[in-house]
């Protein structure tokens, strides 16, 4: 899915909620503005690796939609930041850095526990990325942890588009909020190394990512 295709989908969905709100007397809907640090890792057997800091920044809506539930769009950019422990030629152990930036398109439900400052966010996030590209290129013939011949420079291919499940938390007042959430990927982050010819042919990983944010709405 390009992201192209991405922002349309994106648009369409918010014209659609726009027209629920419409047909609500007390309906509201929202533009915001978001921006956060998130909390990367890879969850995997493959590598050793040490979760670090990134940060997120992007435009989201949210709008009432029926009873006590809002949807919410969001597209945002994020840069991810991720270690994998590897050796040097002296047998030197070090924790390579690798950062991933992308977009994410988000689409979820919101249960209001109290209408515009408190309620509970859940539903699926779609990632598209480049490469996990080594921080420093002075680490890339580093062996990773655990293997004779594989090297930082060659997992930096991993799979460029992902899904997650998010849930979180968000609470504050009506043009501004503050949320917690933590988006677990259900897909394989490291599937496309798999047909590299590298020493493991069988690399599994799903991320894990905790997203601190604020929003302001207009």
């Amino acid at each position: 899915m390009s992201l192209k295709k991405l922002i349309f989908a994106t648009l369409f969905l918010f014209a659609l909620q726009q027209s629920y709100s419409q047909r609500d007397y007390d309906g509201y809907n929202f533009l915001g503005i978001q921006g956060g640090i998130t909390f990367f890792d890879i969850i995997t057997d493959d590598l050793v690796t040490q979760q670090k800091e990134g940060f997120t920044a992007g435009f989201t809506t949210r709008g009432a939609f029926r009873n006590n539930f809002d949807l919410i769009y969001g597209l945002s950019f994020q840069s991810a930041s991720v270690g994998v422990e590897g050796r040097g030629l002296l047998g030197n152990t070090e924790n390579i850095g690798y950062t991933i930036q992308g977009v994410q398109l988000n689409f979820l439900g919101s249960y209001n526990i109290v209408v515009k400052h408190l309620s509970l966010e859940f539903g699926p996030v779609f990632d598209i990325t480049g490469k996990m590209k080594l921080d420093d290129d002075k680490y890339e013939n580093y062996t990773l942890t655990g293997y004779n011949s594989l090297k930082a420079k060659d997992i930096q291919d991993i799979s460029q588009f992902n899904v997650r499940l998010a849930g979180g938390l968000t609470a504050g007042l009506e043009h501004f909020r503050v949320s917690a959430q933590y988006q677990y990927g259900v897909t394989n982050i490291l599937g496309s190394l798999n047909d590299k010819g590298l020493e493991n042919e069988d690399f599994k990983g799903n991320s894990s990512t905790i997203v601190l944010m604020a929003v302001i709405y207009f």
